[in-house]
């Protein structure tokens, strides 16, 4: 769902929340981190790690890439880490 349609519902009770972002770029992939960036600012979320952003033409290591990003936040959330 898009944020523009959940995001005030969501700004007082998921303030703070653990978040994770990948972002699949032809080019550099900067102004969507900027933009998602803004967004969860005003949501006060918590990055578990700096955004992976997977450049260029198709790599089959995004897969994995990803993978790795979701075993991260499961691990930590089942840690407690985060």
């Amino acid at each position: 769902m898009p944020f523009d349609r959940i995001y005030y519902p969501c700004l007082e009770i998921k303030q703070g929340l653990p978040f994770a972002l990948y972002v699949r770029a032809g080019h550099d992939g900067t102004g969507t981190c900027r933009a998602v960036d803004t967004i969860i600012t005003g949501l006060r979320w918590k990055a578990v790690r700096e955004h992976l952003v997977c450049r260029g033409e198709w790599n089959e290591d995004f897969v994995d890439q990803c993978r790795e990003l979701g075993t991260t936040v499961a691990m930590s959330l089942e840690a407690g880490i985060i």
